[in-house]
């Protein structure tokens, strides 16, 4: 039998979901209005916060996939990013450009990473 565990879910999606050792992540967003320093920080941290809550750390991302409103927050999102990932055991990642859920949110991060 599968098992399949769902973090935090609503009525819409779930903000984590596990499935054979594989956690996925739903794409985080920061506070509305804010830098996109300051959302790609709160971003990280509710993905730390959820890896915790699945019984896993950023040591184990596999993949991540970062979405910017403009293509222009590239540097500023990347000072905060080098900041917190490990650089013993960076991730595949992919960054680009695509309209997000409102004009407010300026990134948007994706991640999947093993238990």
């Amino acid at each position: 039998m599968t098992t399949i565990t769902r973090i935090d879910p609503g009525s819409r999606m779930s903000q984590a979901v596990i499935h054979n050792e594989t956690i996925y992540l739903a794409g985080q967003v920061g506070v509305p209005g804010e830098s996109a320093a300051a959302q790609t920080a709160t971003i990280l941290s509710n993905i730390d916060n959820l890896l915790k809550k699945a019984g896993s750390d950023k040591t184990k991302i596999l993949q991540t996939t970062i979405w910017l409103a403009s293509m222009d927050d590239f540097q500023e999102m990347n000072t905060v990013w080098d900041a917190w990932v490990d650089l013993k055991n960076p991730p595949t990642r992919a960054c680009g450009e695509a309209k997000l859920a409102t004009p407010d949110y300026l990134v948007e991060i994706i991640i999947v990473a093993a238990l």
